[in-house]
Parts: C-alpha cells; structure tokens; sequence
C-alpha cells in the first residue's frame, strides 16, 4: 500500500476539523460543515492565556498575536478547518452563515479550477448569489487537480479577518514528479502566512479610503500565530506572549512543506528558516525542476511547496516572515518554530531587536527585480509534467494587454468632485485608484454566470470599447468584460505602469492555470502604448474572474470578468439554484395602489463609461 493510500485511508477513518469521508468505489465523498461567526480573540474560551500556556489551546480559543480584536471565524478556529483529500475525491462543504450582522458570504476554493462544477467557484455577483446570513449553501465538486490550494471567503473583506485555511489535494504516488526528494508529505507541515490588522478590515478600509487612515499591518501570522502584544502578570510583574506556532520533524528525515500565502495587502513576505535551506518544488499547484534557496517570497494568493532535509543538530530553529513594500513601513514579521524531535519544548533565543535585515543568499521569485544568479524569477523555473498544448500555437487565438496603475483621477466613491475633489486633499488623505485599462470593475447585480440574460448589455463594457478613450481624464467603471471562445489559446500581457507607486499586484485568474512566458522589469515606469511597441518589435521574452489579490485594490474595482464562450456554451444551472437581483415596484401594480413616498434633498448624475509595477508578464492560457 502506497503512503497515499495509507494517508487517505487514514483520512477516511478519522473525523478532523468537522470532516467526515468514506469510500464510493475507489474515491471517497469528504463532508465538511462549515459554521461562519463574528467571533473574538482572546474570548472567554481562552482561561487565563497566555499567562497559561495550556490555555490558548483550549477549544474555541483564538489568541491570534495577542491583540483582542473582532474577527470572523469557520468552526471558531483561525485559520479555519484544513482540507486534506486525495485526488478524484468529492469534496461537499455544507456551509452556514451565522454572521449576526446580516452579511452575506461565499467561499471560493482558490486553484481548484471547478471544470464541470463552475457553479461551485464561489465568487459572490459572478458565478452565484451571496449566501444570506442564517442560510446555508451546498458545495459539491470532484478534487480534480492536485496541489496545494486553499480556500478563502470570496465576498467583501472577509477573508482578511479570518475565513481562510488550507485545501490541499494530494495525488498517487506514480503521479507525483518528486516523490523522491521526500520521505513525508504531512498536514502538519502545511503554512499559511498572512499579514494582520488589528481591528476588522472593513473599519480599516473606510478609514483609508475616506479618511486619512493608512493601509499599512504591523503584524504578521504563521498559522493564526504568533506574537505581538505583550501580557503583564500582575503578580510579579513577569511578561507573557500568545504561542507561536510549532512544526515538529525528526532527524535525518525530510520533510515536504506546503505553504501558502493569504496575504491582504500590499505585502510580499519572504519565509526562510534559520540554518536551514529550502529545495523549492511546486508553485501554485504545478511541479517545476527543484531550485535549493535561503529564501522565497510569496506574495497574495501564491503556494510554494518545499523540502527541508532535518540534517542539523537536534534543537529550534525559527521559521522566519517578513513582510515587504507595505508590511515593511511598521516592519510587520513573525516567527514559529521549526523544533527536531527531542528538542527541548523552549522558544529559541530572539534578539529583543528582531532582524529585519534581508536574509541573503539565493531567492526564488524576487520583489520587483530583475533575475539574476541569485535572484530566481518565476519565469526563470521550468515546469515539469504540464500540457504543452497551448505552448504549440505560435500564435495565439486572441492578444490582450493589460496596464494596471493607481490612476490620480476623482474616484466619485471617495472624491466629490464639487466638495473635496482629489487636488484639494492633503496628501496623506489623497487616494489613488487601482485600474485596469483606467477602468474599474463593479460587479453586476445578478451573477452573469447563473442568470445573464437579467444583465443588461449596457451594463457591460469590453476590451477595446472606443467610450472608455477618455477614462483617463473621467473616471469610469462598468462590468469589465473580456470575451474569448471556447478553445481558444489567449495570451494576456499584463502590465505594471509603476507610473504612481513601486507595487505589485498578485493577479488570480478562476478556472484555468497559465505557462509564465515571459517577465521583465524595464525602468522605473512604463505604459501600455511602450509595451505594445516592445512586442510589435519582437523585444519582449515571450465566466471566470481574473482579479488582484490584494484585498483593498480588488474590492474596489482592481479586476475583470472572462467570458468563456457564448450563453448557449455556458453549463446548465443546477434545478434550484438561488436567484438575485434588482426588484421594484415598477410593473406590479399602479402607483396609487402603493403609499406613497417623500422624496427630497439634492440629486446629482454619475458618468459612468465604459493600475504598479514595472513588470510585464506575459501569460499562455488554454480556454478549456
């Protein structure tokens, strides 16, 4: 018996995390309740944590880094329930909105590309309604492509205040490309990272957006862990701290480690662990040739997996993050513990001046740098066991260039142009707004991929569109579209003006993987119209939603719809499958028959037509 099927057997068997499986045939159905709350840290459920250790163990307990704050929470546990399934297996999430402030949710299972079960992709206005607070809603999918995923809620801010945890789909032994690096591939060396607020996003946000508030974390997580506040005994006046998380190995073993990122913002985190380095394997679910580095970054929405070989002496190590660009101006980090078999259970020794210093030597996947010997771009990787269809066509079926930048433009959401337009705000109030093509997305108001004959055209614009030539000087948002046929080879050329800020913006597309062809920087900014000269010269190395992954940027309009194919490709809803939408009085009845109502105050019209690197990528994606 292979150690998968000794894994899923044991998985089958065992009810963790609110899972319950069993065998149909040679796959298994997974069931898993999730019960979403707004829940606390450090709530009544933690005892006396952290000045008793044992404590913050406690069922229901969330210590977080220590700063007692409103989170939301699946099954009272930060991160949520973990997903370990095997390949093939049918995964049914039962999940019940218990938010107690009327929100409305959904869950999407980020890299799992849903071929067959697109209704179950789980973007709230796009492929479903959002689930209504004190309903439920069924998931049902086949864990179809291995790899480490992980799922995260998919409406509003949600997932920044703590609806996410891992989803990983391991496959057959003969399937798996480095079976030989590795002698474990366990739950427990799964990572998630994150940086942290410490109040709800949502108060952050309006802050931010409307206020002069920053968007800056000064804290980190290694699997909802980690340190930050510090505790008084008021007995002897010693210090306590919130635990931080511990991965435990054994000696002469080596480990596969999957890690993922659920970052938030504007926050690059580079991972190392001390004396140790790391063989990188996998990205995003997808095997390459290994690369041994000292480092990697990670940034929102990305997995790397790794394997560390336990060869020093028995003792803790410290797993370290740091956060860059944004989590780097309040120098937001964390740490956990990497402790060999044997080892005392002790915190290693930590400088009280933590070192923020970059960990050197060589670094997979390099914030906005070039590659280099040392520095290891994602298009520098070579992959193993992909289809090379895509990669066959020398010319691909449909061209698209994307220019993202914060665009300096009176965004009438946060800038009224006849109160306090954007010239007139001080500079640490003044908001830029994230584009694409100098467009911002809204979602439509029914999700297209359930019922889009309730969306009117208009509502909709598309690449290329002649009204969107003065979204330069107006700002403009619609339901941004592309469209493209089933089959098609399409190639997006994706572009990081760097006009305003140096940033980055992490882009997540649903449904579908993509070969990295390409990757540059050029100077310190660049434009749409300079790229598409590079390429027409031979210079460059050559419904889904495709949408940043940091949470501020896509949440007010950082992102873009794919349609695949024409409404008669489109699969069959399921029998049942709830419905929204606008509703008015308008066509049930006279007026008269109604009460009537007071209107009054100012009315004012909105023109609605129809982003920062200094990167381009160039990206193959296989419509299928």
């Amino acid at each position: 018996m292979t150690a998968l099927n000794i894994l899923c057997l044991l998985m089958s068997i065992l009810a963790v995390d609110g899972l319950i499986s069993y065998r149909v045939g040679q796959s298994r159905r997974c069931y898993y309740d999730f019960t979403l709350e707004l829940y606390y840290t450090l709530a009544k459920g933690c005892y006396d944590c952290p000045h008793n250790k044992t404590d913050c163990y406690r069922p229901h307990c969330v210590a977080a880094d220590g700063v007692q704050r409103a989170i939301y929470t699946v099954n009272r546990m930060l991160p949520g329930p973990a997903i370990h399934v095997c390949e093939n297996d049918t995964v049914i999430v039962n999940v019940h909105n218990d938010l107690n402030n009327a929100e409305g949710t959904s869950i999407h299972w980020h890299g799992v590309l849903q071929h067959g079960s697109q209704h179950m992709d789980g973007v709230a206005m796009v492929t479903q309604c959002p689930i209504a607070a004190k309903t439920e809603f069924e998931y049902r999918f086949k864990a179809a492509n291995a790899g480490t995923h992980f799922w995260h809620a998919h409406s509003g801010l949600q997932r920044s205040d703590g609806l996410y945890g891992a989803f990983v789909i391991r496959q057959a032994d003969e399937h798996e490309p480095h079976l030989g690096l590795y002698d474990e591939d366990l739950p427990g060396h799964t990572m998630i990272v994150n940086d942290w607020l410490v109040e709800l996003a949502i108060n952050r946000f309006a802050n931010h957006h409307n206020s002069a508030g920053d968007n800056k974390p000064r804290s980190m997580l290694i699997n909802g862990k980690g340190v930050l506040q510090e505790f008084f005994s008021n007995s002897d006046n010693t210090s306590s701290y919130t635990p931080v998380h511990v991965f435990q190995v054994t000696q002469g073993r080596r480990f596969r480690f999957r890690t993922i990122s659920n970052g938030i913002l504007n926050c690059p985190i580079q991972v190392s662990i001390d004396n140790h380095t790391m063989t990188m394997i996998a990205s995003d679910g997808n095997a390459f040739e290994k690369v041994e580095v000292e480092s990697f970054n990670i940034f929102a929405g990305e997995r790397y997996d790794f394997v560390l070989g336990a060869d020093k002496p028995v003792g803790n190590y410290w797993v370290r993050v740091r956060g860059l660009a944004d989590c780097g101006v309040k120098s937001a980090h964390q740490v956990a513990i990497l402790r060999y078999d044997g080892a005392d259970d002790i915190d290693p020794p930590l400088d009280v001046a933590y070192d923020l210093a970059d960990r050197g030597g060589k670094k997979l996947n390099p914030w906005n740098k070039k590659s280099t010997e040392e520095l290891v771009a994602v298009a520098d990787l070579k992959a193993r066991n992909v289809s090379t269809y895509a990669l066959q066509k020398t010319v691909p079926d449909k061209t698209f260039y994307l220019a993202m930048d914060f665009n300096m433009i009176d965004n009438y959401h946060f800038n009224d142009k006849s109160f306090y337009p954007l010239n007139a705000v001080d500079k640490p109030g003044k908001l830029y707004t994230p584009q694409i093509n100098h467009i911002s997305l809204v979602l439509p108001h029914t999700p297209p991929l359930t019922q889009l004959q309730d969306i009117p055209e208009g509502d909709f614009c598309s690449y290329g569109d002649a009204a969107a030539a003065n979204c330069s000087s107006e700002y403009c948002e619609c339901v941004y579209r592309l469209q493209v046929a089933l089959g098609d080879v399409v190639e997006l050329v994706v572009i990081d003006e760097g006009v305003t800020f140096n940033a980055n913006h992490p882009m997540h597309l649903h449904g579908h993987a993509f070969h990295v062809l390409g990757m540059d920087r050029l100077n310190e900014s660049t434009s749409l119209e300079e790229i598409q000269k590079l390429d027409g010269q031979g210079l460059l190395p050559r419904f889904w939603f495709f949408h940043c992954h940091i949470e501020f940027h896509v949440d007010i309009g950082m992102g873009m719809i794919i349609q695949v194919g024409d409404q008669h490709d489109m699969p069959k809803v399921p029998t049942g499958f709830p419905k929204c939408g606008h509703w008015s009085f308008s066509g049930y009845g006279d007026a008269e028959d109604y009460p009537s109502y007071c209107v009054g105050g100012a009315s004012r019209a909105f023109t609605v037509s129809i982003s920062s690197f200094t990167v381009f990528y160039i990206l193959y994606v296989l419509i299928s």
